[in-house]
């Protein structure tokens, strides 16, 4: 009797995290505080979407609140993965390291001044 009553509990509990990442969450990877040195004050939510028999991978940074003040925009990188393969289907760490790092400084560009 227990074990059951322990089930549902479980059951329910799982229910509710799945709502969470259903609705909260969504394609999210990774969460941050805010960048060091940055003049946002809201972290940053890394999202990676790779549909259903394609090659293209999106990956896409964006601020964790985006109805913020200080919220940068949205960038996003989409690039077929064999980009970053060998013919022998090894990963080129460097090549996807660089535009993620590319990306990355995408996002931490400030808008330009405009003049008055």
């Amino acid at each position: 009797m227990f074990g059951f009553f322990d089930y549902g509990k479980y059951v329910m509990l799982n229910g509710v995290l799945q709502l969470i990442l259903y609705t909260k969450e969504k394609n999210a990877i990774l969460f941050t505080y805010p960048p060091e040195g940055s003049f946002t004050s809201t972290g940053l939510v890394v999202s990676s979407k790779l549909p259903r028999f394609s090659d293209e991978y999106t990956l896409t940074i964006d601020s964790a609140d985006p109805k913020s003040i200080s919220a940068g925009k949205s960038v996003q990188l989409t690039k077929s993965v064999t980009q970053w393969f060998t013919k022998d289907g090894l990963l080129v760490e460097g090549l996807f390291w660089k535009d993620v790092e590319a990306l990355i400084k995408d996002y931490a560009k400030e808008e330009p001044k405009k003049k008055r």
